[in-house]
């Protein structure tokens, strides 16, 4: 069994320092193959709050991470910054690669950069991304788990989030759906669900999952939702046959500690047929 956790929005600069305790004991207990850091890691993309996201992940040892950018590690106050070198503080303390890739047998995790320095907190997906995303995707290999990393949604709950949806997002699902992706991670809105985008998106040919995440580490939760981040088993055996569970895990504030309170198990179609697909779309 392969185990992934997701970590969102930890907005270091208004991390909550007993959740990162909480959040690292979770970490030993559950050793995770990897851990994703979906976007919005600082505040204000400060270079002391990315030293602080640098510490925390050095904390984690040998496990492997994933970090994508979000809208919030770009400079917002520095306009030179911003235009010039928006992400050199995210680079000096992640590496330059924006869009990193982790494989192991059971898993194909794609990070994809949907920030854009010229949009305020806006995502978008480039036809030229789809395309690579969707070419790896087609080389998958029929055990493992494929998902792709986007920071903002592209599925939303209730209507008033829906400002806040990823352009492109209609050519990325449909794209990477016929490419075999299986769920959609991201975060951004600080909202934790599970959605199947095969009945939201019409017309894909096989089940896409929708997972968001909320705001691992910061104060600035939303309504009633405290602190809370996704961990996602999946096991695969030699024939192909694939299971998926979506947990979701938030920190109970009289316990001090994060505590499971939704699982969800997910329905998956096998591999895509790997022939090329090289219309947009």
């Amino acid at each position: 069994m392969s185990l992934l956790l997701q970590i969102s929005d930890t907005h270091f600069g208004t991390e909550r320092p007993q959740v990162v305790a909480a959040l690292l004991r979770l970490v030993d207990t559950l050793a995770p193959d990897l851990v994703v850091l979906s976007g919005d890691i600082t505040q204000r993309a400060r270079k002391h709050q990315f030293a602080a996201a640098r510490a925390f992940v050095d904390t984690l040892g040998a496990t492997p991470t994933l970090v994508v950018p979000g809208n919030h590690d770009i400079p917002l106050f520095n306009v030179f910054a911003r235009i010039f070198r928006p992400y050199a503080n995210h680079q000096r303390a992640f590496g330059n690669d924006l869009e990193p890739v982790f494989e192991s047998p059971e898993l194909l995790v794609l990070g994809v950069n949907t920030t854009r320095p010229w949009r305020h907190k806006d995502g978008e997906v480039s036809m030229q991304q789809i395309r690579r995303v969707a070419a790896r995707l087609e080389m998958a290999r029929e055990t493992q788990l494929r998902v792709v990393i986007t920071h903002q949604p592209v599925a939303v709950t209730r209507a008033k989030d829906e400002r806040n949806l990823l352009h492109g997002r209609e050519r990325a699902v449909t794209r990477w759906a016929r490419a075999g992706a299986d769920m959609i991670l991201g975060g951004h809105i600080h909202l934790p669900y599970v959605l199947p985008l095969h009945d939201t998106f019409a017309g894909l040919p096989r089940r896409v999952w929708a997972v968001q995440a909320g705001t691992a580490l910061s104060w600035r939760t939303r309504g009633t939702i405290d602190n809370s981040v996704n961990v996602i088993r999946h096991v695969a055996d030699s024939g192909g046959a694939r299971q998926t569970t979506v947990e979701r895990w938030d920190y109970a504030e009289t316990a001090g500690a994060f505590e499971m309170i939704a699982r969800h198990e997910l329905a998956l179609d096998g591999a895509a047929p790997r022939v090329p697909v090289t219309q947009a779309g």
